[in-house]
């Protein structure tokens, strides 16, 4: 053998050497799933997901709880399908569809398990699971979803599902893992922490037909789930059904609070929607359709409407404004002159009680009047800039114009006009009474959610305080609220103000405005009318109320898009939300049909 024929044999014997030392570090070292595959022929991984803890209403009564669902998992190494048709035909699968979840499995692992079908239904699954041990390499984890006792405050609530990509990223809890379910809006978002609970684990012996042996080292190393606590809501279930029915085919939102203690009793979005719609396979098909409404019945109305002009309601607050200014007094007088601004005709004039009752226009303007320009003197340019920057600030105190804390995601904030909104449209020190007059009867450059417009009726009943407005009345077995739902807050008006509010606010039900709809037989009502204009269409009505007069237990704040008046749908509403709530069966619910049949134009 040749010199040059001896260098060619020991370069091919070392060049395959090198090929096999490669592929065999590549095997050993670099490709996990060759040692997985190892692994799991001895150990197998199984994660047990936690129980989802329930919610309950204030009674005690279940609201939400948990329905067992299957995910059908794959490992491709591990697949043995004789009869891919008979398999298909189970699952209502097509062949293609079964090849497609196959490739995508493989893509993912050939040795780690992946989800091959998604949320099986336990009915589904009772008569599929004695066949699935003919499919080699197909197993079943059980999986929980949300299920609810009665179809009701589904905006409240919320939904959960698969946790995402960008959620993942920023988990800084290192808890979740991809395909984990998670709280994505309503309650199930604000309180996820405490209802996911804690996943378990458990090893199992496998042989490598995937045949289980028995637990590792006898479960020394299982853990197991923790299920997640308990929510007791402040939820009326009575209530909030009655308060959705009363909604049905309308637009807008209900809101029932406890003045006392800040928790809400009802809190109704309308239109609204189903919540099983969004748990199950069919959560993405239905996702999207309730998003391609056109009355967006995802839209949580109650937190998140905040361009809603408050209408006649804000007289209260302006009262109160006045009189803690030292402008108005219960004897002061102003006619109604319709030449500043339109009214409806109740008379010549109004002193202070009277003008609240009748909702007196005219009478209001000049209350505005007199908090903007307290030196009197209407073309001082400096003057509105001062008074109206003190305005401002009460109406932050009372909770308009901020958050007010709810615990429920994506409260919004509400529109105060500011100096810096008037110096944009008018210029600086260009603006005065005359270019904002409107804000006197609620209109104008202001906003307010109908959750600010509970708070505010919450504080009026109060006499000048309020607890921030909340859902949840305990966490886990004897809990307590959050802390900050135990903060009382003061509005810095004094308490002898508001009597004098309350006097004209019961006026309005006994022979005011609100005298027709929202007056009730043995119980003493205190509330007032608004009716908002619309440019748009018909007006809004708008109402708030509280009752009883003294001690009260419920107040109530209702706003109906293009319905008209205040004193039809809105009073007619909250008449029976106060009604049904303090004398329950024994109820007459007079103005139900009213209501029901929804024809408050004419």
């Amino acid at each position: 053998m040749s010199g040059s024929q001896r260098i060619i044999i020991q370069g091919f014997i070392l060049l395959v050497s090198i090929i096999f030392v490669t592929k065999l570090f590549s095997i050993q070292v670099k490709n996990v799933d060759y040692k997985q595959a190892a692994a799991n022929n001895i150990i197998q991984k199984v994660i047990e997901y936690p129980y989802r803890g329930l919610i309950k209403d204030r009674n005690g009564e279940l609201l939400v709880y948990n329905s067992p669902i299957y995910d059908l998992m794959v490992v491709p190494r591990e697949v043995s399908v004789r009869d891919t048709s008979k398999f298909c035909a189970l699952f209502d699968l097509t062949i293609e569809e079964f090849n497609e979840k196959i490739q995508e499995a493989k893509e993912y692992s050939y040795v780690k398990p992946s989800v091959f079908i998604k949320q099986i239904p336990n009915e589904e699954f009772a008569k599929i699971q004695d066949l699935l041990v003919d499919y080699r390499g197909f197993n079943v984890v059980p999986r929980i979803k949300r299920a609810y006792e009665h179809p009701i405050l589904a905006n409240a609530f919320g939904y959960i599902g698969e946790i995402n990509k960008s959620r993942l990223e920023r988990d800084t809890s290192e808890y979740y893992l991809q395909g984990d379910y998670v709280g994505i809006s309503g309650l199930e978002a604000s309180y996820e922490k405490h209802l996911r609970g804690k996943r378990g684990e458990k090893l199992k012996m496998v042989n490598v037909r995937g045949i289980e042996k028995g637990s590792f080292q006898d479960g020394i190393f299982d853990t197991d789930a923790i299920a997640g606590e308990d929510l007791v809501s402040t939820i009326d279930t009575e209530l909030q059904i009655y308060a959705e029915k009363l909604m049905e085919g309308k637009v807008g939102s209900v809101i029932a609070l406890e003045p006392a203690t800040g928790e809400i009793l009802s809190i109704a979005s309308a239109p609204t929607y189903d919540p099983e719609l969004m748990t199950g396979r069919m959560f993405g098909e239905n996702f999207t359709k309730l998003q391609q409404d056109s009355l967006v019945p995802l839209f949580n109305r109650p937190i998140m409407a905040d361009v809603y002009p408050p209408g006649s309601i804000f007289k209260l607050f302006q009262t109160l404004v006045a009189l803690q200014e030292g402008v108005v007094s219960l004897n002061t007088y102003y006619s109604c002159n319709q030449n500043l601004i339109g009214c409806h005709g109740h008379g010549p004039g109004e002193t202070l009680i009277g003008a609240i009752k009748n909702s007196c226009n005219p009478y209001f303007y000049n209350v505005f009047r007199s908090i903007i320009n307290q030196n009197d003197d209407p073309n001082t340019y400096i003057d509105a800039r001062i008074g109206l920057e003190r305005w401002r600030e009460y109406l932050l105190d009372f909770g308009m114009g901020r958050r007010l804390g709810i615990d429920i995601p994506n409260e919004k904030r509400g529109v105060i006009p500011s100096l810096s909104l008037y110096d944009n449209i008018y210029g600086e020190n260009r603006w005065k009474f005359s270019n904002v007059y409107s804000l006197s009867i609620g209109q104008g450059e202001l906003g307010v959610s109908p959750l600010q417009m509970a708070n505010l009726v919450s504080i009026l009943a109060n006499r000048g305080y309020y607890y921030p407005p909340h859902i949840i009345k305990s966490i886990g077995e004897n809990g307590q609220p959050l802390p900050k739902y135990q903060q009382k807050i003061e509005t810095g008006v004094d308490a002898p103000h508001f009597d004098v509010v309350i006097e004209a606010m019961a006026k309005v039900i006994e022979s005011g405005t609100g005298q027709y709809r929202a007056k009730l037989k043995g119980i003493e009502v205190c509330g007032k009318t608004g009716t908002v204009e619309n440019p748009h269409g018909e007006d809004h009505s708008v109402f708030i109320a509280f009752a009883p007069r003294d001690k009260p237990k419920i107040a109530v704040s209702v706003y109906v898009e293009n319905a008209g008046q205040g004193a039809r749908a809105a009073a007619a509403i909250s008449g029976l939300m106060i009604e049904k709530y303090i004398k329950r069966d024994s109820a007459e619910l007079r103005m139900e049909d009213y209501v029901l049949a929804g024809e408050f134009i004419y």
